[in-house]
């Protein structure tokens, strides 16, 4: 546990941080999920709108600190490639 006031203060800073960056890491899922779940069913219309709305979400999470950039880009690169496929 921590001892000095510092230490004290930067533990309180990092219990707030997690629980925003949790929230934002959800999030970036449950977007990713639901383009998953069109891309299954294989209805492209809904497919390529929940990869619209989850392609920023996913780079903001990037951009946040959630996740790195070049995992961010894989992620929207591999989703893009199945949408595509799915379209073909």
């Amino acid at each position: 546990m921590a001892n000095t006031p510092s230490a004290k203060k930067a533990a309180r800073k990092i219990e707030r941080r997690t629980e925003v960056n949790r929230n934002r890491r959800s999030r970036m899922r449950t977007f990713v999920r639901k383009v998953e779940e069109a891309l299954a069913s294989g209805d492209k219309d809904a497919a390529g709108a929940a990869f619209k709305s989850a392609e920023p979400e996913i780079m903001r999470a990037a951009q946040k600190g959630v996740l790195p950039k070049n995992t961010a880009s894989r992620k929207v690169s591999r989703l893009a490639q199945r949408l595509a496929k799915l379209g073909a």
